[in-house]
């Protein structure tokens, strides 16, 4: 690990730390370097409060106007279409409102979710056709929309209406929709701008309530929409939004509602997955639910996943569980085969040219699936720590790319600066991204990244350094260290789980374990060690073994990592990582999860 990628956050002024005297230096710390920076601030952010934390949803533009338009709709029992993004923030949404209008017993509604390889992203001709042909008189949009200024046109033009909700950037104008709810437009005063998609329909169903007096005239339970947030909660967990604000709250209580989940779907998918539902937590929801929910429109049709999360019935959670968990598998499969691939291309070139060193990585090949190609790229960046580019073209006829990296570079800035023409089109932020390639410019695309990437590499944004909290000693990792540190969950973007820093810790057993040994444990000497060996009699001899540690350090997928391959018992190594509490199988224990071996 490159050392100047390190950077131990000091300890607190004079004047910050008595801004927060009602808390340990510890505590106060940790809050301060994720924005919170005063005693005030620390009680909502540690105590946070759905009625006092959720804002008025009137507050949004558009949010009164859509709302009136829906309740009409429900009156004269006009068609909706509900037409959702195909990932785990827009699928989660339309479970969300499909839910909402079943227990008011609307049921003149139907979901339509594009196929993401045959159809891409947000409202497509072919899908507007189709909603036609069902004779939708509105259609409602979730986690898309704001873009697609001339499918919006042809909605229009076919005589029907459609409401936008989405909480992507406006950066071409406003479609000419009947409303379009959207914190980020221009015109919007709503005091939190980054919901994701399940949010922003969340806060349309907050205002139908408000308005449609449905407590009345439907027998709707008070309180009800609280029993959404599970939705609302995995796709802010999912959709990596910063968990701050409203989105704390959504991240939270959702965690609390799925906990106590009655859903046949992910009550069979904690069952399939070992997930002990009491104490599911964001790990749980981002490695164990958020990709098969993804798989289902990466390698099939996201309406699987769709059926898997709004399902009441049993036989068909099952039937829908196995088949997300089979092309799930096989996604990984796939994208065990991509990065096989690049992985020896690059070899190859090193042996090559023994001087040739990886400042960034571009790869390309027509048989790629698109919809896979920022998983592969991720774990590529991963290992070579640079920036990664990789194209394909999978079902469709244009040659897409997703992109990773290295956390020093943003990938955008790097796009923006490559030579005009080359790229037909591309967006993302600064660690990942996607792109629409040209055909005519394959053979220019690496040389033209490479030299946009030499351009901007001296302009290395400090905030994107790698962040540690504190530097601790083996010894001071237990449960109540562990407890202090779960005060600020839930964790994600904008608010990260601590990172420590151990060091000089020496190996006392390696362990290799999982179907195919992919996973590692690696236990230490504890300090005392000459103090109070361990002594043991093995074929008759005595030996003396070093105690080791009951914390462990552990790295899921560690095989293909060459540095972690090369440990051996007695080594020593230092490392950063972040408290866990594992409860696999029933087992509660507390580890280190591995972050970077330096």
């Amino acid at each position: 690990m490159d050392m100047k990628k390190i950077d131990i956050l000091p300890e607190l002024n004079t004047v910050d730390r008595k801004k927060l005297d009602k808390f340990d230096d510890f505590l106060a710390k940790l809050m301060f370097y994720r924005g919170v920076k005063n005693n005030d601030e620390a009680r909502v952010f540690l105590n946070s409060d759905y009625e006092s934390g959720i804002h008025d949803p009137f507050l949004m533009k558009d949010l009164e106007k859509s709302v009136g338009k829906i309740l009409e709709a429900i009156k004269e029992n006009k068609k909706i279409c509900i037409f959702s993004d195909y990932d785990a923030d827009g699928v989660p949404g339309a479970v969300v409102i499909n839910d909402f209008f079943k227990k008011i017993g609307f049921e003149n509604f139907f979901v339509y979710i594009p196929h993401r390889n045959l159809e891409g992203f947000g409202l497509n001709n072919i899908a507007i056709e189709e909603i036609k042909n069902k004779e939708a008189n509105l259609i409602i949009t979730i986690d898309c929309g704001v873009a697609d200024i001339d499918q919006v046109n042809l909605i229009n033009k076919l005589g029907m209406e459609v409401i936008i909700t989405d909480h992507h950037e406006i950066a071409h104008g406003m479609p000419d929709a009947f409303a379009v709810v959207d914190p980020k437009r221009p015109d919007c005063n709503y005091p939190f701008k980054e919901l994701c998609g399940s949010g922003v329909i969340f806060k349309v169903i907050q205002g139908l309530i408000k308005r449609g007096d449905f407590h009345k005239k439907n027998n709707l339970p008070i309180g009800f929409e609280k029993w959404l947030l599970d939705m609302v909660g995995l796709a802010t967990l999912s959709d990596m939004v910063p968990l701050v604000d409203e989105n704390r709250i959504f991240a939270k209580y959702g965690l609390v509602v799925l906990r106590k989940s009655s859903r046949p779907g992910l009550l069979e998918i904690f069952k399939k997955n070992r997930i002990l539902a009491s104490n599911l937590t964001e790990e749980d929801v981002v490695f164990g639910l958020t990709p098969k929910i993804n798989a289902a429109s990466r390698m099939g049709h996201p309406d699987e996943a769709f059926k898997m999360l709004s399902t009441t019935d049993e036989t068909e959670a099952i039937e829908t569980v196995k088949y997300l968990e089979t092309i799930n598998q096989e996604r990984k499969g796939v994208v065990a085969g991509m990065v096989k691939q690049i992985n020896k291309h690059i070899k190859e070139e090193l042996q090559t040219n023994e001087e040739l060193q990886n400042k960034i990585i571009v790869k390309g090949d027509i048989k790629w699936s698109p919809s896979l190609l920022g998983l592969a790229a991720s774990s590529i960046a991963e290992k070579y720590n640079c920036p990664v580019f990789l194209w394909g073209r999978g079902e469709g006829s244009e040659l897409k790319g997703s992109c990773r990296g290295d956390g020093l570079a943003s990938v955008v800035s790097i796009m923006e600066n490559i030579e005009e023409g080359i790229l037909a089109t591309y967006g993302g932020h600064v660690m990942a991204g996607g792109f629409v390639l040209n055909y005519d410019k394959v053979d220019f695309l690496e040389e033209a990244l490479l030299k946009s990437y030499e351009k901007i590499a001296n302009q290395i944004n400090d905030d994107l350094q790698k962040k540690i909290d504190y530097e601790l000693k083996l010894s001071e990792v237990n449960w109540k260290l562990y407890d202090e540190v779960k005060k600020l969950a839930p964790f994600g973007v904008g608010n990260p789980k601590p990172l420590f820093l151990f060091k000089n810790l020496k190996i006392a057993e390696i362990v290799w374990f999982g179907k195919t040994n992919n996973h590692i444990k690696i236990y230490f000497e504890v300090e005392s060690v000459n103090q109070n060996p361990e002594i043991k009699r093995v074929d008759s001899e005595v030996k003396i073994y070093p105690k080791k540690s009951n914390i462990y350090l552990l790295k899921f997928f560690a095989d293909n990592d060459e540095k972690i391959s090369k440990l051996k018992i007695g080594d020593r190594i230092s490392f950063c990582g972040n408290l866990e509490k594992s409860n696999f199988a029933g087992n509660i224990e507390l580890r280190i999860n591995l972050n970077e071996i330096f």
